[in-house]
C-alpha cells in the first residue's frame, strides 16, 4: 500500500534546524549542553583546521577564518540539527591543486563560485539526488583521499628537506621523498612519534579527553622545552593574526572565473557529498532526520561567506560532527558556540600557535588519514563481488593517480552501468505452464478457485508470459530476443506484467514492436496485470485496443482469450468484452 502523500512548502523544505528548535522550546537546560558541546567541538577543530590548511596550501590562519565563519553560518542556516562546518581532510588534494594552478586568489574565487553553485543545487531541490552515488564510491574516493594526505605529510613527519619544490602527483612525490630521505630529522619525527602515541593512547584509555589537543600541546612544549631543531608556524608562515580579517569580495573577472570554474563544480560536488554523508552520519546517531536541500543552501551560503574572510572550502565534517552527537548537543547553537570558541582561542592564543611545530600537525593529519580510510569497509566490498570491486578500485586507483573529480565521475558511471546490469539481468520472461490437477493446493480446491493458467491446460492455442522485474532500457533487448525466439505459434497470447514493477519508454517500444507482430499474424494479444503506470506507458507508445485487450487480472486475460476464440477453458467464466 501507498502512504498518502504530504507535500511539504518550500518554506518548511527550506526552514533552518535553528528555527526548528526554537519552536519546540529552548532553554537555559539545553544551553548549557550546548555550551559543552560547542566547547568540545572547538578544542578538537583547533589544531584540525590549522593542519588541514597548511596541508592544502594556505597559511594556518585560513582554517580558523574558514571554521569560525563557514562552521557559524552552517550551523545558523543548515538542515541538520547537530552539522559542524568547516575545513575538511577531503578537500586538502582539491585545494591544494587549486592553489598551484591559481594561486591563493583563485582559491578564494574558486570557494565563492562554490558557494553560489551549492546554492543552486539547494533551490533547485537536487541534494535528494546527492543519496544515489553507489557506496563503492565513497568508500573508494574517502579512501584514496586518506593515502594522498598521509603521502603529503610524509616530508614534515620525517623533516626531508627536498632539493625542489615538492611533486603534487603520487608518483613523482614518493621519487622525491626517497630522493630526499638521507635529510631525515630525528628531531621531527621524535615529536611526530609522540604525537601520535599520545592521541593513540588518549583515545584508548581516556577516549573523552581531547586528545588531538593533548597531543598538540604536549609536542609544542617538547620541542620548547629541549630546544628541538624543528620547523613552527611561526618560522614558517611568522605567525597567526589575533583577528579575522575585513570582509571583501574576490576579485571578479569572465577570465578568472572561466579558468577556476572547474575546480568550483569539483568542490560543490565534493562539499555537497561530503555535508549529506557528515549529516547522515548524525541523523544515524540520534534519531533525528536533516533537510538535505536546506543543508546545501547552508553550505553554500557558509562556503560565499568563507571566502568573503580569506577562508577556504567549508562542508560538513564527520568527525567533529560525531563529537558534537556524543558530547550531548542539542541543536545548532552549539555548532555556532564552536565557532565562537575558536573565535575568542584565537584572539586569545593566537601568539602560542607560533610555537606548534609542523611535525605535531602532520602527525595529525596522518592519524586523521589513517582513521578516515575506512579499512574494514574496503576489505568488505572487494569481498562482496566482482562488480563492487571493479567500481571501488576504479574510483580509488583514479582518485590516487590521476584526479578526485575523476575518479567519482568514472566511478559512478561504472556503478551505474553496474546497477543497470543487475536490474537488467533481474529480468525474466517465463512461460506459465499447465498446472496438473494433483498439484492444486488443497485451500484453492476449497475455495472453489482454479488456479490463474488452469483454463490452459487442454488449450495449446493459448500460452501466457509472465515479465517480472524492473523492464527498461538495460533489459529491453534480452526481453526482445526472448520474445522472437518464441517458439510455439498459438492463436492468442496473454503476457502477464502483475510483476512489472517500472516500464520504461524503451521496454513498451520493445512491447509495441511484438504487438504489431502478433497482429501481423493474425494473434491475438492479451495484457493482463499491468500498474496504471505501466498501463498508461503502454498506451502512450501504441499498445493500446483494437490490437491488445487489457485485463485486470490473468484468470480474466485467459478467460478472455478463451472467450474471443470461442473455446472456453474449463471452469472458466466468459466475462464481458473490455
Amino acid at each position: 500500500m501507498t502512504a498518502p502523500s504530504n507535500p511539504v512548502s518550500f518554506v518548511e523544505l527550506f526552514t533552518p534546524k535553528l528555527v526548528t528548535i526554537l519552536k519546540e522550546g529552548y532553554g537555559l537546560k539545553e544551553l548549557r549542553a550546548d555550551v559543552v558541546a560547542g566547547l568540545t567541538v572547538a578544542i578538537v577543530a583547533l589544531p584540525l583546521s590549522m593542519a588541514i590548511a597548511v596541508a592544502s596550501g594556505v597559511t594556518p590562519d585560513r582554517g580558523l577564518y574558514t571554521a569560525i565563519v563557514g562552521g557559524f553560518v552552517v550551523s545558523l542556516l543548515g538542515g541538520s540539527r547537530f552539522q559542524i562546518g568547516g575545513p575538511a581532510g577531503a578537500f586538502i588534494v582539491l585545494v591544494a591543486l587549486t592553489v598551484e594552478r591559481h594561486g591563493v586568489d583563485g582559491l578564494i574565487l574558486a570557494t565563492f563560485l562554490s558557494g553560489l553553485i551549492l546554492l543552486l543545487v539547494g533551490w533547485l531541490r537536487l541534494g535528494t539526488y546527492i543519496k544515489y552515488i553507489p557506496y563503492p564510491v565513497t568508500v573508494g574516493f574517502t579512501a584514496g583521499i586518506a593515502v594522498i594526505i598521509f603521502a603529503s605529510q610524509v616530508k614534515e613527519l620525517l623533516g626531508l628537506t627536498l632539493a625542489g619544490k615538492e611533486p603534487g602527483p603520487l608518483l613523482p612525490k614518493l621519487a622525491a621523498l626517497g630522493g630526499a630521505i638521507g635529510s631525515i630529522s630525528p628531531a621531527a619525527v621524535a615529536i611526530s612519534l609522540l604525537t601520535v602515541a599520545v592521541i593513540g593512547l588518549v583515545r584508548r584509555y581516556r577516549p573523552h579527553w581531547p586528545g588531538l589537543l593533548l597531543a598538540v600541546g604536549l609536542g609544542t612544549v617538547a620541542a620548547w622545552l629541549f630546544g628541538l631543531p624543528v620547523e613552527t608556524i611561526g618560522s614558517r608562515f611568522g605567525g597567526i593574526p589575533q583577528s579575522l580579517p575585513a570582509p571583501a569580495l574576490p576579485s571578479l573577472s569572465i577570465e578568472k572565473i572561466q579558468a577556476v570554474l572547474p575546480d568550483a563544480l569539483a568542490f560543490a560536488l565534493l562539499g555537497a557529498i561530503e555535508s549529506l554523508l557528515s549529516a547522515v552520519v548524525a541523523d544515524s546517531m540520534s534519531g533525528q532526520r536533516h533537510r538535505s536541500n536546506c543543508e546545501l543552501v547552508a553550505q553554500g551560503a557558509a562556503n560565499v561567506a568563507s571566502s568573503i574572510f580569506g577562508g577556504i572550502s567549508v562542508t560538513g565534517t564527520i568527525a567533529r560532527t560525531a563529537t558534537n552527537v556524543r558530547a550531548g548537543s542539542r541543536g545548532p547553537v552549539s555548532g555556532m558556540l564552536h565557532a565562537l570558541f575558536l573565535l575568542v582561542f584565537m584572539l586569545m592564543a593566537a601568539p602560542l600557535a607560533s610555537y606548534i611545530p609542523l611535525a605535531t600537525l602532520a602527525a595529525v593529519l596522518a592519524t586523521v588519514a589513517w582513521n578516515m580510510a575506512e579499512k574494514h569497509e574496503f576489505a568488505t566490498l572487494l569481498r562482496a563481488s566482482r562488480g563492487d570491486a571493479v567500481v571501488l578500485l576504479a574510483t580509488f586507483l583514479l582518485t590516487i593517480f590521476r584526479d578526485l573529480t575523476e575518479g567519482i565521475i568514472v566511478g559512478f558511471g561504472l556503478g551505474t552501468l553496474l546497477f543497470m546490469h543487475r536490474m537488467a539481468e533481474a529480468v525474466a520472461v517465463e512461460t506459465m505452464r499447465p498446472v496438473v490437477e494433483e498439484d492444486v493446493p488443497d485451500s484453492v480446491r476449497a475455495q472453489g478457485r482454479q488456479p490463474y493458467d488452469a483454463s490452459i491446460a487442454t488449450d495449446p492455442d493459448v500460452v501466457v508470459y509472465r515479465i517480472s522485474g524492473a523492464f527498461f532500457f538495460g533489459a529491453a533487448a534480452s526481453v526482445a530476443n526472448v520474445l522472437e525466439r518464441i517458439a510455439e505459434h498459438p492463436r492468442a497470447y496473454v503476457v502477464d506484467f502483475s510483476e512489472v514493477s517500472v516500464l520504461d519508454s524503451t521496454a513498451a517500444s520493445t512491447i509495441e514492436g511484438f504487438v504489431r507482430k502478433a497482429h501481423r499474424a493474425g494473434v491475438l494479444l492479451f495484457i493482463s496485470g499491468a500498474r496504471p503506470a505501466v498501463r498508461r506507458v503502454l498506451l502512450t507508445h501504441g499498445v493500446r485496443p483494437p490490437r491488445v485487450r487489457f485485463r485486470v487480472n490473468l484468470t480474466d486475460a485467459v478467460a478472455m482469450a478463451h472467450a474471443a476464440l470461442g473455446a472456453p477453458g474449463p471452469n472458466a467464466a466468459v466475462p464481458a468484452p473490455a
